[in-house]
């Protein structure tokens, strides 16, 4: 039976950067595949001007994200606690910006004012299958997330963990099944079709180069 590992990105914000035109800087509801690599990469000690190893680690392994619904403990009367629901929602925040980039890669002169989105009452559940012939196994990165070389962060540095992010090994015939052993309900998002989904396109797929390039990959959305 496969084994899978499960992480938890769970903070008070998160930010998983969609597409951007340098003023204005998205973030996408569930963690992207590039910022997966990037923060497991992080544990490893891989950095930017490593591409070679960032392509190794993409390739090792196949990503399936569940968005859980977050419950937080509500204090009552007489102290009683009762759980609820909280829902994601987004804040934007302001930069002024020297030498932002202009569309044929240049420096503009002026500044700009940035907008940057973040994620707030967001808790992530991954689970990450890795391949036969992975240059990066299961063993090699738990180790990792364990004693990692460089912090991780979810996302932007501004982003810090709140826990830990390893949550267990899971025995399961794929990587839905893996993750209703962890949390019972959420929407997933999977790189592999799933009965009922239906898919989005996603440019998240990082090239890997001297410069920060991306293509569309098909990304498949069960839940609400």
């Amino acid at each position: 039976m496969p084994e899978f590992l499960i992480l938890k990105c769970q903070g008070a914000m998160q930010a998983w950067g969609g597409h951007t035109y340098e003023d204005y800087r998205p973030s996408l509801i569930f963690p992207t595949r590039s910022a997966v690599v990037g923060l497991l990469g992080a544990c490893l000690g891989i950095n930017r001007q490593q591409p070679e190893q960032l392509k190794k680690l993409n390739d090792s392994f196949e990503l399936t994200v569940l968005a859980n619904h977050r419950l937080v403990e509500q204090r009552q009367f007489k102290d009683e606690r009762k759980p609820r629901t909280v829902n994601l929602h987004k804040i934007t925040d302001y930069h002024t910006v020297l030498n932002a980039r202009r569309a044929d890669g240049g420096k503009r002169d002026d500044a700009i004012v940035s907008r940057r989105e973040y994620l707030c009452d967001a808790e992530f559940t991954l689970a990450l299958a890795f391949k036969d012939s992975a240059e990066y196994d299961l063993a090699k990165v738990l180790t990792a997330i364990k004693a990692p070389k460089y912090t991780p962060y979810l996302g932007r540095r501004s982003c810090p963990l709140q826990r830990p992010l390893f949550e267990a090994i899971v025995g399961a015939e794929d990587a839905q099944q893996a993750l209703k052993q962890i949390e019972t309900s959420g929407t997933l998002y999977s790189e592999t079709p799933l009965n009922n989904a239906h898919a989005l396109q996603v440019r998240d797929l990082p090239l890997f180069g001297e410069t920060r390039r991306f293509v569309t990959r098909p990304v498949y959305v069960l839940g609400g």
